[in-house]
């Protein structure tokens, strides 16, 4: 059998290959209908008691979409059939995985879900890299035919089709930023961080003051401008880790990560300032400011829509204010600006 990592490198190129799937932004997060149908379609046409749309890290298995696996989301790599399906072009097909050396004593395979066969197709995207795959498993040694495989590898496509899609809707074209769908995917990884792991993070809401002045007085292209310029701005201030999200018309969010309420306040100041600054080229120019609405994460935030309704009160406090200026969310301010810095 000839390697086909050989003369095709991305087969060989991890690094690469994981770069890839991080550009997804799609580790950790909720599950989606699209996904959770093309693997329901899977287990119904390919008669299967188990449908994965599996997403392999750089350590571990990872499940997009897991159908009659209960509530498994996730393994190691080294147990992973998905893994030997990433290192080639075609379809891993197993008919009976107790007869296979490389699988005959996995614990997937000697335990529960005790898979028997297993037929995978690569998900590619369109620089070539395999970022995981979708799979038909079954309890009983089974035989497919090349056409059942054909239909597979058409639902892995929509898979892969998906991936692509989603990552397109998550930017916004003109402010660079993270859409409102893609902002709030984050903020729900974030949420889920806290509850595995305790990682601090905070949450700034943030509207342009009197906004709509600007576009009635010089048009949207001007208002376009103003935008693009504040986007500009807040991305070159922000962290590698940090994600600027446009919410709507002349909304944003910044999810700052590892970031304390001091920490959020003190940022909240520095793009507060940063944007008063900006002066859009008109005549005369125009100058924008902006209210923040500032919110530490806490046991209390369940969902992104939770956390950003909180940041929101704080922002129309802000806006009450006198605008120009930022407010603490009153559960974040009373939970976390009494603890020692």
């Amino acid at each position: 059998m000839i390697d086909t990592r050989l003369s095709d490198p991305k087969l060989n190129d991890e690094q690469g290959r994981v770069l890839a799937l991080q550009r997804y932004q799609i580790l950790d997060t909720p599950r989606e209908a699209p996904f959770d149908r093309i693997a329901g379609l899977v287990k119904a046409v390919m008669q299967v008691p188990i449908a994965i749309i599996s997403l392999i890290d750089s350590e571990r298995q990872w499940f997009k979409s897991c159908i009659g696996m209960g509530d498994t989301t996730e393994t190691t790599r080294e147990v992973s059939f998905c893994t030997h399906t990433i290192q080639a072009r075609e379809p891993l097909y197993i008919p009976d995985a107790r007869l296979d050396p490389r699988f005959a004593t996995n614990p997937l395979v000697t335990g529960a879900p005790f898979i028997r066969s297993y037929v995978g197709v690569p998900l590619c995207t369109p620089d070539g890299y395999n970022v995981g795959s979708l799979c038909a498993i079954d309890t009983i040694p089974r035989e497919y035919t090349p056409s059942q495989i054909e239909v597979l590898k058409s639902f892995a496509a929509l898979a892969a089709e998906e991936l692509e899609l989603r990552r397109v809707a998550q930017i916004d074209f003109v402010t660079g930023a993270a859409t409102r769908r893609g902002f709030t995917v984050e903020v729900d990884k974030a949420i889920a961080r806290y509850g595995r792991y305790a990682r601090s993070s905070a949450l700034l809401v943030l509207d342009l003051d009197h906004f709509k002045k600007v576009n009635d007085t010089w048009g949207h292209a001007a208002g376009d401008a103003v935008l693009r310029a504040v986007g500009a701005k807040l991305n070159a201030l922000l962290r590698a880790t940090d994600v600027l999200g446009r919410l709507g018309g002349e909304e944003f969010g910044i999810l700052l990560a590892e970031a304390t309420l001091r920490d959020a306040s003190r940022s909240a100041e520095r793009f507060r300032k940063a944007i008063e600054a900006i002066e859009i080229e008109n005549d005369p120019p125009i100058k924008v400011t902006a209210s923040f609405g500032i919110s530490a994460i806490g046991p209390e935030h369940a969902t992104a829509d939770q956390w950003l309704a909180e940041a929101d009160l704080a922002l129309y406090a802000a806006k009450r204010g006198g605008r120009n200026r930022s407010c603490i969310a009153p559960s974040s301010a009373e939970t976390q600006l009494s603890r020692p810095a």
